[in-house]
């Protein structure tokens, strides 16, 4: 039988200063979190403006960039002059896009999506080709027959989304600023 000896190694306690504050622990520890793109659907309602109370400043504390998507619901619409809807639409787009950009500050990048099709299919394509590492969205919290009715999108994002996803609720305690701008 073979015995090995081991020799006790000495070990010192490096001698640290602990922090003067919060901010200067923050600063010299590595975020275990990497947010590189938070998608935030936004139908431009009150309900869902409060996604970006919580987008925005999450965005500037990781460096994270936001892509803003609307949704315009169902099959597109041809009236009997085609080069009039090419013209529309194209106006159209260009609003939302200026409406969806205008809500950000201008130091963080964003980026605009506006789809034609299925609320949540379209948020589901939309965080796969942007690799989303995170969806903010909100709920109207229906419960009962108009759950029924209503669907749950924030709930079918939750199960379906290939990223992790913060439902905020209109109901609920904030731990964010109002005003997503001024944040």
């Amino acid at each position: 039988m073979k015995t090995e000896t081991f020799e006790p190694v000495e070990t010192t306690t490096p001698v640290t200063t602990p922090p003067a504050s919060l901010d200067d622990a923050n600063e010299t520890q590595p975020s275990a979190i990497h947010l590189k793109n938070i998608l935030v659907p936004l139908d431009f309602s009150e309900r869902s403006l409060k996604a970006l109370q919580y987008a925005v400043p999450l965005a500037k504390q990781f460096g994270a960039k936001l892509t803003l998507l609307h949704v315009l619901k169902g099959p597109p619409v041809y009236p009997v002059d085609f080069a009039y809807l090419a013209s529309l639409g194209h106006d159209q787009l260009t609003v939302i896009e200026t409406k969806l950009e205008d809500m950000i500050p201008p130091e963080l990048p964003v980026e605009t999506t506006v789809r034609q099709s299925a609320v949540l299919e379209a948020i589901l394509e939309v965080a796969t080709e942007v690799a989303a590492d995170l969806i903010i969205t909100t709920t109207h919290g229906y419960t009962g027959l108009k759950h029924v009715f209503t669907g749950g999108i924030a709930e079918s994002i939750v199960r379906r989304a290939p990223c992790p996803v913060l439902v905020v609720h209109d109901e609920e305690r904030d731990f964010v600023d109002v005003d997503p701008v001024s944040t």
